[in-house]
């Protein structure tokens, strides 16, 4: 006699979800953990892959990617084009991964006046010196928003975004709706 056969359906796949911040203040990812008890809510949707709720470095495939930030050194150049490599979904979230946001107020200015002003003034340091230290990345000239090195699927504008446009993007994502928010969820703090 054959055993009987389990006809319980099988729990749908979650979508693997992956966070990632570049050059800014980390406060996207901030608003992210202000959804407060929506992620538990997520969890049952989602799991987490690169995130700094999981502290794991390196992003894995991954059906959606966040990120935050500018970019203004060649490690985040790296980091931003591996990351969009593992990730079917990218979003461009705050100000910073839009159009640069804050890091971006130096563009207007030569980078060896900036590097002489800030490391070559004595009183700072009590040294003076551009560091020279290969383990630190090189930056760019200018900072850049993300979408100058890579495709990015969707914006999500604010600084930060509220957690509420967080949650009505990632709710309308995993419904298969595309994305849309209303002037009411959309702010810079």
């Amino acid at each position: 006699m054959n055993a009987p056969m389990n006809t319980a359906p099988s729990p749908p796949r979650k979508l693997r979800v992956a966070t990632t911040s570049l050059a800014g203040c980390f406060g996207c990812h901030m608003s992210f953990l202000d959804i407060d008890e929506r992620l538990i809510k997520l969890l049952d949707l989602i799991e987490f892959d690169r995130s700094p709720l999981t502290d794991i470095k390196h992003c894995g495939p991954c059906d959606l990617g966040l990120i935050e930030g500018g970019i203004c050194n060649a490690e985040n150049v790296h980091v931003l084009r591996e990351f969009r490599s593992h990730c079917k979904i990218l979003v461009a979230v705050g100000a910073c991964a839009i159009n640069g946001g804050l890091p971006a107020q130096r563009n207007h200015l030569d980078l060896r006046d900036v590097l002489e002003e800030v490391y070559q003034t004595e009183h700072l340091l009590g040294r003076g010196g551009i560091p020279n230290d290969p383990e630190l990345p090189l930056p760019l000239n200018k900072v850049h928003p993300i979408h100058e090195v890579v495709k990015v699927d969707y914006f999500l504008p604010g600084c930060p975004p509220s957690a509420d446009a967080i949650w009505k993007l990632l709710t309308d994502l995993l419904a298969g709706r595309t994305p849309t928010l209303g002037h009411g969820l959309l702010h810079y703090d």
